[in-house]
C-alpha cells in the first residue's frame, strides 16, 4: 500500500514539472507566435487586394466583419472578408478582397483539411484565379473542380453569401 501511494506521489510530481515546463514554453513563445500570424495574416491580405498599402479592421462587438483596404492616401481601394463553408471533409474558410463595385480581386483558401489530391486543388491558382474581376453575387464563369464539387462549391457559396452581407453593411462607404 505504501508503495502504490509513493509512486502516485512520484508521478504527481512528474505530471507537474511537465506541466509547468509546458506553461513556460508556452509563455515565452507566445509573443512570437503572435507576431507570426499577425505576419502571415498581412500578406494574405495584401495577396487578395495587392493596390492597398495598408488594412483597417471593422468589427461590431468582438466579432470582425470585413477590412478595409486603404491606399497611400487613406482613400478605399476594397473591402476584404473571411468566409467559410462546410466542404467535403473540413470547413474551408477563404480570404477575399472585393472592389467598391462589388467584383472580386482575388480570393485565397487560407484554412481547409479537404481530401489529399482532388479537394486540395482549391488552393491551386488555377481555381482560386477564376474568381478576378467575377461579380461576387454571382460568380458566373467560376467552374467548379470535377472531382472535388463539393469543395469547389463551399468556397463559391460561402463567397457570394458573405459578399453579400459585406456589400449590404459598406454601400454607404463608397
Amino acid at each position: 500500500m505504501k508503495e502504490m501511494i509513493r509512486y502516485g506521489l512520484i508521478l504527481a510530481l512528474i505530471c507537474a514539472i511537465a506541466a509547468g515546463l509546458l506553461a513556460g514554453v508556452n509563455e515565452l513563445t507566445r509573443g512570437k507566435i503572435a507576431a507570426q500570424a499577425y505576419a502571415e495574416e498581412q500578406a494574405a491580405l495584401k495577396e487578395v487586394m495587392p493596390l492597398a498599402a495598408k488594412f483597417t479592421e471593422v468589427k461590431s462587438g468582438d466579432e470582425l466583419l470585413y477590412y478595409k483596404a486603404l491606399d497611400n492616401q487613406d482613400k478605399i481601394v476594397g473591402f476584404i472578408f473571411k468566409a467559410g463553408a462546410k466542404g467535403y471533409s473540413s470547413l474551408v474558410q477563404t480570404l477575399a478582397g472585393i472592389f467598391p463595385d462589388g467584383s472580386i480581386s482575388a480570393i485565397k483558401v487560407v484554412s481547409q483539411n479537404e481530401t489529399p489530391g482532388l479537394g486540395m486543388r482549391i488552393t491551386e491558382k488555377k481555381f482560386t484565379g477564376q474568381f478576378s474581376g467575377k461579380d461576387s453575387l454571382s460568380l458566373s464563369g467560376v467552374q467548379a473542380i470535377t472531382g472535388a464539387t463539393i469543395s469547389s462549391r463551399a468556397v463559391m457559396d460561402s463567397v457570394k453569401k458573405k459578399a453579400a452581407e459585406v456589400l449590404e453593411l459598406i454601400k454607404n462607404e463608397k
